[in-house]
């Protein structure tokens, strides 16, 4: 009995569990096609990356002893879907069964669900074992709550990993040190360099491909380095151990022009791929801890990004469904800024943003949270707009971690499903975490008036406009007491502004979204 074993793009693991204990006389299929490639019009290094680190795991494979089928994208007769080329894979070989490890996300797990039909073969599906929550835990953990707050599940994760625990408390006696993790950054800081990988035979054949194929697609090409093996993928961990971790709780969260990596990890291209084993990372974090290398909140924080927020994330996609993307509880339908795609704004916070995301396919957690995802929620862009644009600017964007972190943490799209809270914020937020305000044409201090900080009168508008949905939230209601303390003249002026800015915004014309 023969098997054939598609692996995706996302399961780049040899611990994957479709690979556990199959035959070496099993097929292999692995697929480069055009309809996940252009879906939405991917940034080329996100192309670049999965479709080298493909070719090189199939190489691996093949030194393993497995028969590897590989279906390169300009092949002939490449039908550019996977149903199609699993379809095609089948008329070469004889084959009984199908075997596969879950897809990651409802559009693909969609096609596989009429594989048995289609082909009239046994499909067996595996979950996906490389996270730490099954989503059958997830789901008994979320049933019958009021409220889905990653904060208890995270103490769960620890709870079941052992990770930072003595007993059944958490070490040093605290679960979260967050608090300790909001410092601003000095400009002159000394940030150690990015690990980079020059890319071989292999990764340069993908770029000339993609340079030839999706060259209208966003992004630079210049300076590709990220990981495309397991081998790559552990040397990043280790340079990150060696050089950010200690660092990387305390300025987490700050900003500097030009500074586009700072301490941070630079592991989720990797992790998210299957290159490297998320609980392995967290493991080798903590061992830095219990030796005494980096503080508490550097190790709990890394932690818990990946066993909290991650896993998190993951089960709130499968647990809201299909239907979470089209959430939009303002009723935002402004389009989406043209700046997003060209950076071409006077705002130096948004500009720099869009920068570090088209050179690199990256941009760190608060300039995606706080300054493209607050802009887009005061601005009144239409979530889905805004989603289509992640998924297409970040190397780590998939759509089961882009979707959650865009509708239910960037937007507050979802009413407070997952978030307490709108993260909306003023000009004051992001000069406080940042130097950008220094240098830009606005004026942070400016609360009204041509020269103001934008995110100034927007924050107002936002909270002004959508006063009825808002003000019984107990986190943010007293803001309108501040509101109602100013004049009407005052809140006229803040109104006005703010008015007068979003009408000066282009509506996106590029075709880079679907």
């Amino acid at each position: 009995m023969t098997t054939l074993i598609p692996i995706l793009g996302d399961q780049l693991s040899h611990d994957l569990s479709g690979l556990q204990d199959a035959p070496k006389d099993s097929v292999i299929l692995m697929m480069e096609v055009w309809d996940e490639a252009t879906y939405v019009k991917h940034h080329q290094q996100k192309i670049v990356l999965i479709f080298s680190a493909m070719r090189h795991f199939a190489a691996e494979l093949e030194e393993r002893g497995f028969t590897v089928d590989y279906v390169k994208l300009d092949d002939e007769d490449n039908s550019g879907s996977f149903t199609g080329e699993v379809e095609r894979a089948l008329a070469r070989h004889e084959i009984d069964a199908i075997r596969i490890t879950e897809s990651g996300e409802f559009r693909v797990r969609d096609a596989i669900e009429g594989w048995n039909d289609r082909f009239g073969l046994p499909v067996e599906v595996i979950p996906d074992t490389r996270f730490v929550c099954s989503l059958d835990e997830f789901f008994a953990w979320a049933q019958g709550r009021d409220g889905l707050r990653m904060e208890y599940f995270y103490r769960e994760m620890r709870r079941k990993t052992g990770l930072l625990m003595d007993g059944d408390e958490p070490v040093e006696g605290r679960w979260n040190f967050d608090k300790e993790n909001r410092d601003s950054a000095a400009p002159d800081t000394d940030f150690p360099d990015r690990p980079t990988f020059a890319p071989d035979a292999t990764t340069k054949e993908v770029i000339a491909l993609v340079k030839h194929r999706f060259s209208d697609h966003f992004g630079s090409l210049e300076g590709f380095g990220w990981p495309v093996t397991a081998d790559q993928a552990k040397q990043a961990l280790e340079h990150f151990l060696d050089h950010r971790l200690a660092c990387f709780g305390a300025t987490q969260d700050a900003m500097l022009g030009g500074e586009d990596f700072m301490n941070h990890a630079l592991l989720s291209t990797s992790i998210n791929l299957g290159l490297l084993d998320p609980l392995y990372a967290c493991q080798r974090v903590e061992r830095r801890y219990n030796d005494g290398k980096v503080p508490i909140e550097a190790a709990e924080g890394f932690i818990r990004q990946i066993i909290g927020w991650r896993e998190y994330i993951r089960g709130i996609y499968w647990w809201e469904g299909k239907g979470y993307g089209e959430e939009n509880f303002f009723g935002h339908d402004r389009p989406l800024p043209d700046f997003y795609w060209t950076g071409e704004t006077d705002m130096r916070c948004l500009s720099e943003a869009v920068r570090a995301t088209r050179d690199h396919a990256y941009a760190h957690h608060i300039q995606r949270l706080m300054v493209l995802g607050n802009f887009a929620m005061l601005a009144g862009v239409d979530p889905k707009a805004v989603q289509d644009w992640f998924l297409v600017v970040y190397a780590d964007a998939y759509e089961w971690v882009e979707m959650p972190n865009v509708v239910g943490m960037a937007l507050f799209a979802d009413g407070g499903k997952m978030s307490s809270k709108p993260y909306a914020a003023s000009g004051n937020y992001i000069n406080k975490m940042s130097d950008y305000c220094g240098s830009c044409r606005y004026k942070v201090s400016k609360k009204t008036g041509k020269d103001a900080c934008p995110f100034n009168p927007l924050y107002w508008h936002f909270m002004h406009r959508h006063r009825d949905t808002l003000e019984s939230n107990h986190r943010i209601g007293r803001i309108y007491a501040t509101w109602d303390r100013m004049s009407d003249d005052h809140k006229a002026e803040y109104l006005d502004s703010a008015e007068a800015f979003l009408e000066t915004l282009e509506p996106a014309k590029g075709g880079w979204a679907r």
